[in-house]
């Protein structure tokens, strides 16, 4: 890999190269600052240069503990996170951030390919999963995908569908009468399904209109969201399932 590709969170022993490189990273006119952790190098030079070239600003670090502080220092965009790694592995990273309120979009990539890690990185409020060996243009475009929804659905005005409320604006959620806190991708599937109550939804549909690319695993990522989506709004739920077909929002 040549030097382009270095990672840009350098230890401070590394010189007045790693300090520019950060600096460059941190740049106002990038499309936003993406902390990554992970403690491959050669996968991390290489996500750092792909997200560059896309135009985003990078920070890497490899160790969890170190990661996470950087995340709550430099509050970024967006992160991804190995599920692998030292100190504190990025699952863990995941739960701080959540438990701590912060709901910034979080992609993890591992080598492992197990759905039950999968379905734990999302109920933990993972907005995205990718499983090594993965293209960094899958990546970036994944990334992609998630900061638009992170922005919102396209909805004129809130919309009361059952005993639920959701104002696109300020990304709130009502939901009989007690606000609820959800994930971007949580809200936008929900604001997916209630911006046509009564219509149901095939979980390809919502694969593309929410995630935007398709699932291979069978629809288990649309499912274990709307399971997510049906706990947090409690009985309030507004959310109804079409055994065999989908998922709609019955007014």
């Amino acid at each position: 890999m040549s030097d382009a590709a270095q990672a840009t969170s350098e230890p401070a022993s590394s010189g007045p190269r790693a300090t520019d490189a950060r600096a460059t990273a941190l740049t106002a006119e990038t499309r936003g600052l993406i902390v990554v952790v992970e403690d491959e190098r050669s996968i991390a030079e290489l996500e750092r240069l792909y997200l560059t070239e896309a135009g985003f600003g990078v920070h890497i670090e490899s160790d969890g503990r170190v990661g996470l502080a950087k995340i709550r220092q430099l509050k970024p965009v967006a992160v991804i996170l190995d599920v692998g790694l030292a100190s504190l592995d990025g699952i863990e990273i995941c739960r701080a951030m959540r438990e701590s309120g912060d709901w910034t979009p979080v992609i993890f990539v591992t080598a492992r390919d197990d759905e039950i890690d999968r379905i734990l990185g999302l109920e933990l409020g993972a907005d995205d999963y990718l499983t090594k060996p993965f293209s960094p243009r899958e990546l970036v475009a994944r990334l992609r995908s998630v900061l638009r929804r992170h922005q919102g659905p396209t909805i004129a005005g809130p919309v009361v569908v059952g005993a639920v409320s959701l104002d696109a604006a300020s990304r709130r959620v009502v939901a009989g009468g007690i606000s609820v806190e959800l994930t971007s991708t949580e809200f936008d599937l929900l604001a997916t399904l209630m911006a046509t109550p009564d219509r149901v939804f095939t979980r390809e549909n919502l694969m593309s209109s929410v995630w935007g690319h398709v699932d291979y695993t069978g629809g288990r990522t649309v499912d274990v969201h709307i399971a997510q989506l049906r706990a947090k709004l409690g009985s309030a739920s507004n959310i109804r399932t079409s055994r065999g077909v989908g998922y709609s929002a019955q007014s």
